[in-house]
């Protein structure tokens, strides 16, 4: 019985470590309309989507609507951009930048519990 409830106890270790450390989704590529690349986030319990290709060197616009009322997710911060927004319940807020290098561009709730990124490609 012992070795049983250590062997459940290790496959859910090892389950975690992947999923938080190991896993990596692919992302979601962006629209481009008229030379802007968009899209819609969805806030509720995280970001949806949560990964987000873009190109570099042109415009991004992210919408972001918030689905739910946790304090948590009424703001998103993009530290490396130095912007950040308020986010009201059941309204879009758009971001709006130009990547101007490839890499990851990350962003969070004021409370980092809710993440995401934007993942800029040449």
């Amino acid at each position: 019985m012992l070795t049983l409830v250590n062997l459940l106890g290790l496959a859910l270790v090892a389950w975690i470590v992947w999923y938080f450390w190991l896993y990596k989704k692919e992302g979601v590529a962006v629209t481009e309309v008229a030379g802007v690349q968009e899209i819609n986030i969805t806030v509720k319990g995280g970001y949806d989507p949560d990964v987000i290709v873009v190109k570099k060197g042109k415009a991004v616009r992210l919408h972001f609507t918030r689905r739910e009322s946790a304090l948590c997710s009424e703001m998103v911060v993009f530290d490396t951009l130095g912007r950040s927004a308020k986010l009201p319940e059941g309204e879009t807020v758009t971001l709006e930048f130009t990547p101007q290098q490839a890499g990851e561009i990350p962003f969070q709730c004021q409370m980092g519990m809710l993440r995401g990124k934007v993942v800029v490609t040449s």
